[in-house]
């Protein structure tokens, strides 16, 4: 608020740096509430029952585009008493629904417009070519062409309203054709396999071989009585190998995702173990997919 104070003379145990930032949408105008997120920026332990005083929000240009305040809205807490803590959720984030008003709008004149480019958000060349078809059978001319894999160029008639062309366009429904995703993320162990995925037939081997090496420290001591004897450390290894049996999966013609799942489901497969397999049904060809690692 114009007022600079050194953070190392400043103790205050209810104020909190935040982080605040908001989505601009399409067509915003000035007065145009926005939901905003607020997020810790230092040590603070909880935003429960705090207020956002007035926040400018800056866009990439550095421009001022909003000014947001109000009460935060936190989805978790955070208790401690006597040394002992109980936390849910993370209580240093929070929201404000319609927090922010908009000051700046991002104008965008319909009016005047002659064609309109629609991108798709997956590129592809038969959803793309599938969109131009329906559009131009439904509005009865030739009124769209694919430019490329993800931009189809939509024509406006003479005399027509731009508003009522797009929302019927909107309302055209087209089929698509997604592609084929195995979506891996090893940090969580967590793997999303698509409907649209095609196994070949392949036949699986999946095992093991643990070895664990364990150190132990004995002290040899001399005799009794001994002349010259020292106390010694003596360090004793130890080296065990356990071979796991090997788990075997085979997989036919015409064998689907979730057969698949059900048979790793039944040796024991892991999630680690599960994409170490996807992996190598990948590299040998019989996993028609991409796999896309987080």
């Amino acid at each position: 608020m114009g007022v600079s104070v050194p953070a190392s003379s400043i103790r205050v145990q209810n104020l909190a740096a935040v982080f605040v930032s908001a989505t601009l949408p399409p067509f915003a105008r000035s007065g145009t509430k926005l939901d905003i997120t607020v997020s810790s920026a230092g040590d603070a332990r909880s935003l429960e029952g705090g207020l956002l005083l007035m926040t400018p929000l800056y866009g990439a240009d550095g421009k001022i585009y909003a000014q947001a305040q109000g009460s935060l809205v936190v989805g978790g807490y955070s208790v401690t008493a006597n040394g002992n803590a109980k936390q849910f959720n993370h209580p240093n984030t929070a929201r404000v629904p319609f927090g922010a008003i908009v000051e700046r709008g991002v104008s965008l004149e319909l009016e005047g417009k002659s064609q309109f480019s629609l991108l798709l958000n997956d590129a592809d060349f038969r959803s793309a070519e599938s969109m131009a078809l329906a559009i131009n059978r439904t509005l009865g001319r030739s009124a769209a062409h694919v430019l490329d894999s993800r931009r189809v160029e939509l024509s406006v008639g003479n005399g027509e309203e731009i508003p009522a062309l797009l929302a019927e366009v909107e309302s055209i429904e087209v089929p698509v054709f997604p592609r084929a995703k195995v979506v891996v993320n090893e940090r969580t162990g967590t793997v999303v396999i698509g409907g649209t995925v095609v196994l070949q037939p392949v036949s699986i081997l999946h095992g093991g071989l643990a070895v664990n090496v364990v150190s132990e420290f004995q002290v040899s001591q001399p005799n009794a009585f001994s002349s010259g004897g020292t106390t010694q450390v003596v360090q004793q290894t130890r080296i065990d190998a356990q071979d796991k049996p090997v788990n075997r999966i085979e997989l036919k013609q015409g064998a689907t995702v979730d057969d698949l799942v059900r048979s790793l489901q039944t040796i024991g497969a892991s999630a680690r173990d599960v994409i170490s397999i996807l992996q190598a049904m990948k590299s040998a060809g019989a996993l028609e997919a991409e796999i896309e690692v987080l």
